[in-house]
């Protein structure tokens, strides 16, 4: 879908190393990239926003009933277990409205990566993607299967290597970019 994304290695505000895919903010390919997670892996991922002081960490309750797409907003709906809406592109506001490029940018992507977080001594423990507003707000993180946690959250010393295949497929999928190797030599979970 896209070709030549490398990666950048990153010290996070909180002091954590990442490596980050920076992926194209267009809405058609941020239809496409979370149509993808919701309709073919809603089964695997964990989402939901990562703020100051609070991060969602929710599954779908099962594969979306319909996922929609109007004025900038994909809505991904489960029927009687509810729906969120997530801003995918530029909203249309009258031109007069007050402070509505203000409200364009708390809306629109602005960044958008693939990123995998690092332990102490440089190994990937944390597989994932996001995305921000223009104001650099966070709008929602989806967590990939991770091969140090098991599906009913529990942290095991034994890695499943099986549970990086999403992200294995995504990474050349999404950025064109070819996998470093890196992935399989992690040591555990929370080895920060």
């Amino acid at each position: 879908m896209v070709t030549g994304v490398s990666k950048q290695r990153i010290t996070s505000a909180d002091g954590r190393t990442e490596d980050v895919w920076a992926l194209p903010t267009d809405e058609e390919f941020l239809r496409n990239l979370f149509t993808d997670l919701f309709e073919n892996h809603h089964d695997k991922i964990i989402w939901g926003p990562v703020l100051a002081g609070a991060a969602y960490e929710l599954k779908a309750p099962r594969k979306p009933t319909k996922i929609t797409h109007s004025d900038a907003y994909l809505t991904v709906h489960w029927g009687d277990k509810g729906h969120f809406h997530l801003c995918i592109g530029t909203i249309n506001l009258p031109p007069d409205k007050p402070n509505a490029q203000e409200l364009i940018a708390e809306r629109k992507p602005g960044r958008v990566e693939l990123f995998r977080q690092l332990d102490r001594d440089g190994y990937p423990h944390t597989w994932g993607l996001r995305m921000f507003s223009e104001k650099n707000q966070p709008q929602i993180a989806v967590f990939f299967p991770n091969p140090y946690v098991t599906d009913f959250d529990e942290v095991i010393s034994e890695p499943d290597w099986t549970r990086i295949k999403l992200w294995e497929d995504f990474v050349p999928r999404y950025t064109g970019s070819a996998l470093d190797g890196l992935d399989r030599q992690g040591r555990g979970f929370g080895r920060y």
